[in-house]
């Protein structure tokens, strides 16, 4: 493009903003990225394209850019469709004025969505400690039900893209500096060594149907509260090849995003909930690849955009998280109201590689094979000792699998019958990785307070099952007691000292 022509483009798209300026009601804050002008009024929001062209798109033309418009709407109805009003085009009238969708010359065309207050969206949320689990375990339900639609892309097998990708991000990485030049060395190295290792699971797990058609554009940024609902927006509209990507790193964008932003505990939530509702066990050993490289990529956006601290915090993230975790598998039982959720939830992000530990519930895995949700009731029926023996065969099977791909588990279930503890412990021997099992104690009046205090739980234990399993015989107990009636954050303290100790401690632990 010549320097007339580039010039007449940004006066006419200079004109353009002006037009729809005027449209508004009242403009609260205009944005620019490198690819768009987001300007926002009082109750709706245009999102302009620039008149620009990459070597990963082209918005040159206003053909182009009406294309690409109505492409972003038709894609997003799939993730918020009530955000998303629709596409206006731009066109010149008979005085040479500029109006909505005339008859004259098409000049520009904009998406029109509604508007939403900036308090909304994820990552003020989480600046504010706002986030909860309730709205991950939603959003993740959101992500997983577009993935179940997406048809798999058994012609996007060949991991060549994906290297290429890889290695455009570090000349990016590069040429924006961020970090010193030995860092940025060092991890190249690395970053490609691990892709090399793990090309063969990337394209076993495309022929199995795992890559799909995605958003592929999770930040934190790119979802809000909207209406009381999580809603991703702003997919990746622009290039399909960019989009068809595999399932779980399309989801490592938000669960790295959780972890820059320090909710470790909410990105292991993601993890396990995505997990629950897909089976992608085979999968796992790429989370440190994905997570690692999405941080890359946040890195040089971030340092494009003049923002160098936080490009820094991104490239550090990224060294970190590529770390190769080792299986391990950690057991821990006791009577109902023990704590065992809640102990193995805020200890999970700490065992491992990002984004930690996989747990095993063996409510969750109750209630999923009787297909209801975790938070409903099932009948006394479904606590027969046959389904709860096929409960634990369940577990005893996924822990394996789990920990057979160098990833660390913990298991967790009332665990009373001796039996069951002998066969958590034979696993772990079988398949060769570290073992600790923890039995947490806790007096019978404080276990049933807080039964009694369950809200939406996803255990449907009450004081009468309490009591009934203190008449059972729960043989001699080996494992590591530990008193729970203190506060959560000391019995995961007392326990991740344990784990440090184990005969194959856990890689990346902290």
């Amino acid at each position: 493009m010549s320097r007339e022509t580039k010039d007449a483009v940004e006066s006419a798209q200079s004109q353009t903003l002006l037009f729809l300026q005027a449209q508004l009601r009242d403009l609260r804050e205009k944005i620019e990225t490198h690819i768009s002008y987001v300007l926002v009024g009082e109750n709706i929001v245009f999102k302009l394209k620039k008149a620009v062209a990459f070597s990963y798109l082209d918005f040159s033309t206003p053909k182009q850019r009406l294309a690409m418009c109505e492409r972003e709407f038709s894609l997003n109805q799939k993730y918020a469709s009530n955000l998303y009003l629709g596409v206006r085009r731009i066109t010149r009238a008979a005085n040479d004025a500029l109006e909505f969708d005339g008859a004259g010359a098409l000049v520009d065309a904009v998406v029109v969505m509604q508007r939403f207050d900036d308090s909304a969206l994820f990552d003020a949320l989480a600046r504010q400690g706002a986030l909860t689990q309730t709205m991950i375990e939603e959003l993740i339900r959101r992500i997983a039900a577009n993935h179940a639609a997406e048809a798999p892309q058994f012609s996007a097998c060949d991991p060549v893209p994906l290297r290429q990708e890889m290695m455009q991000s570090i000349e990016s990485l590069h040429a924006a500096q961020v970090g010193a030049d030995w860092e940025r060395d060092a991890y190249a190295v690395k970053l490609s060594a691990y892709f090399s290792s793990m090309a063969d699971v990337l394209t076993a797990r495309c022929h199995g149907g795992s890559v799909r058609r995605c958003h592929a554009d999770l930040t934190l940024h790119n979802i809000c509260l909207f209406h009381g609902a999580p809603t991703p927006f702003d997919c990746l509209e622009f290039s399909d090849a960019l989009a068809t990507i595999d399932v779980l790193y399309d989801v490592a964008f938000l669960i790295m995003d959780l972890r820059h932003s320090g909710a470790d505990l909410l990105a292991n939530v993601a993890f396990n909930r995505y997990l629950d509702v897909r089976d992608e066990t085979d999968g796992v050993s790429l989370m440190p690849f994905f997570l690692s490289l999405r941080a890359m990529i946040r890195a040089y956006v971030e340092k494009s955009q003049r923002h160098p601290e936080k490009a820094l915090s991104y490239f550090a993230l990224a060294r970190q998280t590529l770390v190769p975790s080792i299986g391990f598998i950690i057991a821990i039982g006791g009577l109902s109201g023990a704590g065992k959720s809640s102990v193995a939830q805020a200890l999970a992000p700490m065992i491992g590689a990002a984004p930690g530990a996989r747990i095993f519930n063996s409510d969750r895995i109750r209630k999923r094979m009787f297909g209801v949700s975790p938070h409903d009731n099932l009948p006394v029926e479904a606590y027969a000792p046959f389904v709860s023996e096929q409960v634990y065969r369940d577990l005893f099977t996924q822990a394996r699998c789990l920990a057979q791909r160098n990833w660390p588990v913990i298991v967790e279930a009332v665990f009373d019958r001796p039996e069951d503890r002998a066969a958590i412990e034979l696993v772990a021997q079988e398949v060769g990785v570290g073992f600790l099992g923890v039995w947490l104690d806790v007096d019978l009046d404080r276990r049933l307070a807080r039964v009694a205090a369950r809200r939406d739980d996803v255990s449907d234990a009450t004081g009468d099952v309490l009591l009934a399993q203190m008449r059972k015989q729960t043989g001699d107990i080996s494992w590591r007691r530990i008193e729970a009636t203190s506060a959560i954050d000391a019995t995961v303290c007392e326990i991740s000292a344990l784990v440090e100790a184990a005969p194959l401690c856990v890689q990346g632990f902290t």
